[in-house]
């Protein structure tokens, strides 16, 4: 019979002031994380990556204020500690020689909307609709609801009612509330098409003739609107494509197993 064996208590050093001060700034960068998320959407929503592109890739604050004419005067302080943050976080970069001058990095290179030559042979490569998703309204209310579901009880009637975060903010799971919400629906399916459209451009380009090499036609199962299937076609045009979605109940339902489950039987 095994024997009970309790986890020996660990002494701990008293922390020192400096080591003190080290944690509570780490608690409050937590603890405000959200922040970093909604400056992230902020951004998008500003049209910030696109307006710096759109002036050859870096711009100044007098030159994103001209281009951002969306933001009124009195706000302009709050802009400029946008960017601040944003440049922290990698999402600018900022050469302060001079006057300030932001430019693009890699990761606000994928925000940009007219972006179509990142990975080459024109394929849209804007993954700003993904992030919108992902910082919406819809995901933050279920991802606040986190600590109330850990804490629900294991009977039936609760676990039915809320099997997950977002069914207990929202009343029902993903696929329900995409089929009631329209709106929810639109956002939804515009993140999954862009971030089909960027994979496919990056596995037909790594991955391309090695797993395309003597195949003469496919179908991709769960394809939504062909984007994979496009993608495969343009580059190799010896291959049949077909994008299928086989009596989904509801279009979103095909939009999601063609951004995470989608797969391609050979034929």
């Amino acid at each position: 019979m095994a024997e009970n064996r309790s986890t020996p208590p660990v002494t701990m050093a008293t922390p020192t002031s400096a080591e003190l001060l080290q944690a509570q700034a780490q608690l409050w960068c937590h603890a405000f994380g959200y922040l970093k998320s909604m400056a992230l959407q902020s951004a998008i929503r500003l049209g910030i990556p696109t307006a710096i592109h759109r002036r050859g890739g870096a711009a100044s604050m007098a030159e994103l204020h001209d281009a951002l004419p969306v933001v009124p005067p009195s706000k302009r302080p709050c802009l400029s500690r946008l960017m601040k943050l944003l440049v922290a976080m990698g999402v600018f970069r900022e050469d302060k020689a001079g006057t300030s001058v932001f430019s693009l990095t890699p990761v606000s290179r994928l925000l940009v909307e007219e972006e179509e030559e990142v990975i080459g042979g024109g394929q849209r490569t804007c993954l700003s609709p993904f992030a919108v998703m992902a910082t919406s309204p819809f995901h933050f209310a279920a991802s606040q609801r986190l600590p109330e579901w850990l804490e629900m009880n294991d009977d039936a009637a609760a676990a039915a009612a809320a099997e997950t975060p977002f069914m207990a903010a929202h009343g029902e799971g993903l696929y329900g509330y995409l089929g009631r919400d329209s709106e929810f629906g639109e956002v939804f399916g515009g993140a999954m098409g862009a971030d089909s459209r960027f994979v496919a451009g990056i596995v037909v380009r790594e991955c391309g003739e090695a797993v395309f090499a003597g195949v003469t036609s496919l179908v991709d199962v769960g394809g939504g609107d062909g984007t994979t299937a496009k993608a495969i076609a343009k580059a190799f045009p010896h291959v049949r494509c077909s994008g299928r979605c086989w009596s989904f109940p509801k279009w979103w339902r095909a939009w999601w197993l063609m951004a995470r489950l989608s797969f391609l039987w050979v034929i």
